[in-house]
């Protein structure tokens, strides 16, 4: 593909994005100015390895409960950790409090406007250092999430199986990237992904560069991908202690997986026989299965009804049962308690 033609395909691009731009809560329009850095950088954290569906709720949230970076910054971390519930890679959450108060405290409530300032800041890496640089303040940054890697592996027919490939792919995306709306333009590929250019089927007739996509022949077979290794399987113990109408929940260490999050007591899930943290007649119920990043995590349920609650040998809270889903459970926890009530109501 000549360098004449990439203007030609970076113009087509942005047309098609004026036409066709996905509304979502966090973005401007085409051509409009550039949104409030605050909420690029909310989205954009809470969209890591995390689909457009399932943040808008998220999002209309915090940005309710908290509409700037200095509200944020003052939060209790409790609060911001049960409102992330369910949104999964709970670093995330600790990550966005320490870069609110960072900016709080260090930027007077400013955002860096450039990639270096941004990728200095904890929680933000390369990506999304770009995505905020060029969406919010119009830096010409090359910004290459999955959808723009799929899109660009296609157009330039690239083999190379990732991650190899990706400093190949970013060297296009560099050379496509437009001086005059780079935001727009980046959006433009995010959403030519999402849309057009999928993973699987990909509406190739409706593509505003088809005529230039050198991998349409193959395109279901790009970007190559190296072979997944199959996830190791973890094994734990989770108990429920329930008495007068209250569950016990502990808090997990402040770092570590799930780190700060209310939770059902629980061993370490790494298989040993583990002692309940009470003794008494304890029953079964079950088994729940949640895949993690890196692990597969079986977790046995066990659960003790009590008449009274007792002095407890571990530091936590009675949580009301019937209030139960404003604990903030993660969700392998929540779905352990689920677990925990169905089994709980057959004894």
């Amino acid at each position: 593909m000549s360098v004449e033609m990439l203007p030609h395909i970076t113009n087509k691009i942005l047309a098609h994005y004026d036409a066709n731009a996905r509304l979502l809560p966090w973005r401007s329009p085409p051509g409009a100015p550039a949104p409030d850095p605050y909420r690029v950088w909310l989205s954009e954290i809470m969209l890591q390895q995390t689909t457009v569906a399932a943040v808008k709720a998220y999002f209309e949230y915090f940005t309710q409960r908290w509409p700037n970076v200095a509200a944020l910054a003052a939060a209790e971390d409790a609060d911001v950790m049960a409102a992330w519930a369910g949104l999964g890679y709970y670093a995330r959450a600790r990550n966005l409090l320490a870069c609110a108060r960072r900016v709080a405290q260090d930027f007077g409530g400013q955002f860096p406007s450039d990639e270096a300032g941004l990728r200095a800041l904890p929680g933000i890496g390369p990506y999304t250092a770009a995505a905020i640089a060029a969406i919010a303040f119009g830096r010409a940054a090359p910004v290459m999430d999955g959808n723009v890697e799929r899109v660009i592996a296609r157009l330039y027919a690239i083999a190379t199986p990732l991650p190899a490939a990706k400093p190949q792919l970013y060297q296009h995306v560099a050379a496509l990237t437009p001086l005059h709306r780079p935001g727009d333009f980046a959006q433009a590929m995010m959403d030519l992904g999402a849309t057009i250019c999928t993973p699987r089927t990909p509406k190739c007739g409706l593509c505003p560069v088809a005529a230039h996509c050198l991998g349409q022949q193959q395109a279901e077979q790009l970007p190559v991908k190296a072979p997944k290794l199959p996830k190791p399987q973890r094994q734990g113990q989770a108990w429920w202690i329930e008495a007068e109408g209250h569950v016990f929940l502990v808090r997990r260490p402040d770092k570590g997986l799930l780190g700060g999050m209310r939770a059902l007591p629980s061993c370490d899930w790494q298989g040993a026989p583990v002692a309940p943290p009470l003794a008494g007649s304890w029953q079964a119920l079950g088994q729940v299965v949640h895949v993690f990043t890196h692990f597969q995590l079986i977790l046995g349920v066990n659960g003790l009804k009590l008449a009274d609650r007792p002095q407890m040998p571990l530091v936590g809270d009675w949580w009301p049962i019937d209030r139960l889903a404003d604990a903030g459970l993660p969700t392998v926890f929540n779905k352990a308690a689920k677990a925990a009530q169905k089994g709980m109501r057959t004894i």
